[in-house]
């Protein structure tokens, strides 16, 4: 067996999110798997890092695939390259032990949230930013992100649907970039419950728009209500950036 880690950029704005699904429903690993299965003569599975939601976009998605087939890691990034739409990307392909795991053996994970902060739209990022017109204040919205660093249960920052025994996750930095009109939420991580990122950027956009106050933080975490927790950031801004290993 032979175990293939492949390191992916995708512009997720038209697809259903990565997860294959039924029903023709377009996703990046229907396609990657589409690929590689015509390329083994048989359908195959292949294991991301990450189940990005739909319209969300990734920078560095990790997924590895086995094939019984030995390939070799320059055809099969050729054959791939070639054949997946310009919207998906694979930046390189590694042959792993064939223990590796793209999922369960990570240990840290970035996204990267983009919003546009000018009262104008941005033509050309409006499907890979999410468009606040009102000033934010980028000082609360620092104060905000300190209370979110550290061991947390965020039950209060998930998804009902995602059914997580295990909500505690731990933030390891939660920076806030302004610059040239957009501001960069950049979150690193152990890990990241269905929907957290996006939630947590949602109320740094409600501090900083003043309707939520800093301090309201530690008590929105603390209460495990996700219905204290505000708007969801919305999903063209989101971005997978890294995962470590």
């Amino acid at each position: 067996m032979h175990n293939y880690k492949m390191t992916i950029q995708y512009d997720g704005a038209k697809y259903k999110g990565w997860q294959r699904l039924g029903s023709g429903e377009k996703t990046i690993q229907g396609k990657i798997e589409q690929v590689i299965g015509e390329l083994v003569g048989k359908p195959v599975e292949i294991i991301g890092a990450s189940r990005t939601d739909a319209g969300v976009h990734a920078l560095g998605q990790v997924a590895n695939v086995k094939l019984d087939e030995d390939i070799g890691e320059t055809k099969l990034y050729n054959v791939l390259n070639h054949q997946l739409p310009p919207d998906i990307c694979v930046l390189s392909v590694e042959r792993v032990p064939e223990t590796f795991h793209a999922r369960f053996d990570a240990i840290e994970k970035t996204y990267l949230y983009k919003i546009w902060n000018e009262p104008h739209s941005h033509p050309f990022m409006r499907r890979y930013s999410m468009h606040v017109k009102k000033k934010l204040n980028i000082d609360d919205m620092r104060k905000a992100a300190v209370h979110f660093l550290g061991e947390h249960d965020f039950t209060a920052y998930s998804n009902a649907k995602a059914n997580k025994k295990k909500t505690v996750r731990k933030i390891y930095a939660l920076d806030i970039l302004p610059h040239d009109g957009f501001i960069d939420i950049r979150i690193r991580g152990d890990g990241f419950l269905y929907n957290m990122v996006r939630k947590i950027a949602g109320t740094l956009i409600e501090v900083g728009m003043g309707e939520k106050h800093a301090d309201e933080v530690p008590l929105i975490i603390e209460s495990r209500d996700r219905g204290r927790t505000g708007r969801m950031a919305e999903a063209q801004g989101l971005y997978l950036e890294n995962i470590t290993y």
